[in-house]
């Protein structure tokens, strides 16, 4: 049964091998919002497609690894296909909790915004803080939780986001923001509680050589758009409340 104030969001969650968390985490998006709950397996190996049905997600499965935006413009896509309002997005690990979905959509709801991210950069280790810094002095992001999954996009972001445009891109982040940004989306961020992750291992963050790989990636991309409407986007994004998690 769906809560009294259940919206719809379409919510979808990218999974790679998350079978320890998938389950408890599509029970609590179903009990959030009316809409489906849609997991976009990628590729795993383990019982994440199984679980995740067995809970109730709509799975849709890839016919090999495509990546973590590969996964969530699947998602998106199928959101565009479907013709939903809303999309919000959850990293599968459990660090994103469905309870704050509401939080999430209301400005775009209000008409404040296009996109609003889930901020919690309280969350970083110290060489995170100096690497976000870094990208977002290059990239020129008056954002402060650049690499945060936990989005919601409104219709018009969600088409935009879907199209061949926005294909060539590895993660849901820097790149994201950037065509986000020249296309004139409004995004603010919420302050929202996160989790440690507690199983399993970032895609991100799970060696030296990704990590490097990742700064290397997306210093080019950054430098690839360098001043392409810089001082136009300090103008468009602004932040929504404190930049500090919600306790």
């Amino acid at each position: 049964m769906f809560a009294i104030g259940a919206t719809l969001n379409m919510v979808l969650i990218p999974a790679l091998n998350e079978e320890a968390s998938i389950g408890a985490l599509v029970g609590a998006a179903g009990a959030v919002t009316a809409a489906p709950v849609v997991v976009i397996d990628d590729g795993s190996t383990d019982d994440t497609a199984a679980l995740a049905r067995a809970a109730g997600a709509t799975v849709l499965s890839l016919p090999l690894n495509l990546g973590a935006w590969g996964a969530i413009q699947t998602g998106l896509r199928y959101a565009a296909k479907s013709q939903w309002p809303l999309a919000v997005t959850l990293d599968a690990d459990g660090q994103h909790e469905a309870e704050s979905i509401d939080a999430l959509t209301a400005p775009i709801l209000a008409g404040e915004a296009d996109v609003v991210i889930g901020a919690c950069p309280g969350r970083l280790s110290l060489a995170r803080r100096i690497a976000w810094h870094y990208l977002r002095w290059l990239g020129g992001i008056s954002l402060d939780d650049i690499t945060s999954g936990f989005r919601a996009y409104n219709r018009s972001a969600i088409e935009y986001l879907a199209s061949s445009e926005a294909t060539l891109l590895d993660y849901q982040d820097v790149g994201v923001l950037m065509l986000l940004r020249r296309r004139g989306f409004r995004t603010i961020e919420v302050a929202v509680p996160m989790q440690p992750r507690q199983y399993g291992s970032s895609r991100v963050f799970d060696s030296w050589w990704t990590v490097g790989s990742y700064m290397a990636q997306t210093t080019v991309l950054c430098l690839a758009r360098l001043g392409s409407g810089r001082g136009w986007a300090r103008r468009r994004h602004y932040r929504r409340g404190d930049s500090r998690c919600a306790s």
